[in-house]
């Protein structure tokens, strides 16, 4: 069962896309979105959340610049917008927003009041600093572009982060790689798990860089993550 709520904030109200799972009481995962908005990528993982027995709330994070945005990559003109959006999009609100969501998704019907974040590409790195920054129980990033630049910020980690990375991310040099992993390693609370050969984006399904064998790898890693640190 799918839903939008509305979220509000000292700043103004924005909505999110909320699947429901069976039963009648369960932990919830705030799905951090990509560059395209809350779009049926983000939407049917939300959904595929909901089927593993987890209330999945994605939040429109780029409500500040346009609401509603809902696009693919599959065209120059949406990539060119999507550029545009990240560009324009202020991480520190948007922490603020997500921030914003676990503290609503605390107190849904239904909820459980563990809450977990899982974000892909910029919500990868907006996974991380949801990590650092807000009460989220356990943090899932995604190939997220920009870390390296945040590594201090783990310092005030203390609780669980668990970070995919691909060795051949076009958005994330070599050098800002060898930062993170060499940064992250022997964080108690980080679990780190790279993928030879993958490039950015390689579990957005039907993307360009999609690999199903890498992506179910990831993803099953992600499920058991959640099951352990949001029961």
């Amino acid at each position: 069962m799918s839903e939008t709520l509305s979220i509000t904030t000292p700043d103004g109200a924005f909505s999110a896309y909320v699947a429901r799972p069976a039963a009648a009481s369960a932990p919830a995962v705030v799905v951090i979105q990509e560059i395209f908005g809350v779009n049926r990528v983000m939407r049917d993982i939300c959904d595929g959340l909901a089927a593993q027995g987890f209330l999945a709330i994605c939040p429109d994070l780029f409500w500040r610049i346009e609401p509603g945005i809902d696009i693919t990559d599959k065209s120059e003109a949406e990539w060119k917008r999507a550029f545009e959006l990240y560009n324009a999009f202020d991480v520190d609100a948007g922490v603020s927003d997500i921030a914003a969501t676990i503290a609503a998704a605390r107190t849904l019907p239904g909820a459980s009041g563990k809450v977990g974040a899982v974000g892909y590409c910029l919500g990868g790195l907006l996974a991380f600093l949801t990590a650092t920054r807000t009460d989220a129980d356990a943090s899932v990033s995604y190939y997220g572009i920009g870390i390296e630049k945040h590594l201090a910020e783990t310092e005030k980690l203390a609780r669980p982060l668990l970070l995919h990375v691909a060795e051949l991310d076009q958005f994330v040099p070599p050098e800002a790689r060898k930062m993170i992993l060499d940064g992250l390693k022997d964080h108690p609370q980080i679990e780190i798990h790279t993928y030879a050969g993958r490039d950015h984006a390689f579990a957005r399904e039907g993307g360009e860089h999609y690999d199903a064998a890498d992506a179910a790898k990831a993803n099953g890693r992600s499920l058991t993550f959640f099951k352990t640190h949001l029961a």
